[in-house]
């Protein structure tokens, strides 16, 4: 390695770990070790009731309390966590994978392809997202399969319309179209050209779109069309503390506070500070 090199590597570095995302980082990092580690350290059902601890405050016995029904917060907590975060990892691999294949092959190939995709995803854009999911949930409310298909099913337009344009601006620079010329391969004008160019804001989209899947899953589950209970959900969670806030205002507030709390570190995670 040159010295440049040496010296260009940590400023890189350093640029792309500016404080917002390292905060984001520390705090997902946070988070994950509670949802990881919770149940290991209180090893109980999360599910299992007792009801002579009922709204049970911080202690020895429930270092979060307890709720209405003696089931361990610290527990139901952590496993809502990851609950969330696992169903908006797996939901927006699933909306990412074909959007960006989509859009990668609709800026390449153009024409009457490109044409097909953009009204395929203009038709579906003009369906509320929402109405997509409470429809497949009618099929089987409160499962897992269709809340996590329809967020899928209306995720992916947006990796798709990014992707698109992003992607053809960069196959119109001299040195993609050099390339092309050159005879190099579509795969390796993908792989090595065009993908690292707009891998950033796909990045970025991505956090936004985990985080919006977050919130959709509990604000569904919080009208009871979403996971229902038993299941520790956090926005269920909420609903269903909440006629108990006045005798244990903070067991409805930590839910809440966890929802606000991963959504924060996604976003920060994916923060520029450069202005």
């Amino acid at each position: 390695m040159s010295i440049a090199d040496a010296t260009l590597v940590p400023i890189t570095q350093r640029a792309w770990l500016t404080p917002s995302r390292r905060a984001g980082i520390a705090l997902l990092g946070v988070l994950a070790a509670f949802a990881l580690l919770g149940p290991l350290l209180v090893s109980v059902d999360p599910t299992e009731q007792d009801l002579a601890a009922s709204l049970a405050p911080s202690g020895a016995d429930y270092w979060l309390g307890a709720d209405h029904y003696g089931r361990s917060m610290l527990v139901r907590l952590a496993y809502g966590a990851q609950l969330s975060f696992g169903m908006a990892l797996l939901t927006v691999a699933t909306a990412a994978l074909p959007g960006i294949l989509l859009g990668l092959l609709a800026a390449w190939r153009g024409g009457w392809l490109e044409r097909i995709l953009d009204l395929a995803s203009t038709v579906l854009l003009a369906l509320p997202g929402l109405l997509l999911v409470l429809i497949l949930l009618a099929f089987a409310p409160g499962t897992f399969g269709p809340l996590y298909l329809g967020l899928a099913l209306t995720l992916w337009i947006e990796f798709y319309r990014v992707t698109r344009v992003t992607a053809a601006g960069v196959l119109r620079q001299p040195h993609v179209e050099a390339t092309q010329l050159l005879g190099f391969g579509t795969g390796y004008i993908l792989r090595s050209l065009v993908l690292p160019e707009i891998a950033p804001i796909l990045i970025t989209l991505s956090a936004f779109a985990m985080s919006t899947a977050i919130i959709a899953i509990s604000t569904l589950s919080a009208i009871s069309v979403g996971l229902r209970p038993p299941t520790p959900e956090l926005g269920a969670m909420v609903v269903e503390l909440l006629p108990y806030y006045a005798e244990a205002p903070l067991h409805v507030l930590m839910p809440g506070v966890l929802i606000f709390l991963l959504v924060l570190g996604l976003q920060l995670a994916t923060r520029s500070d450069v202005r």
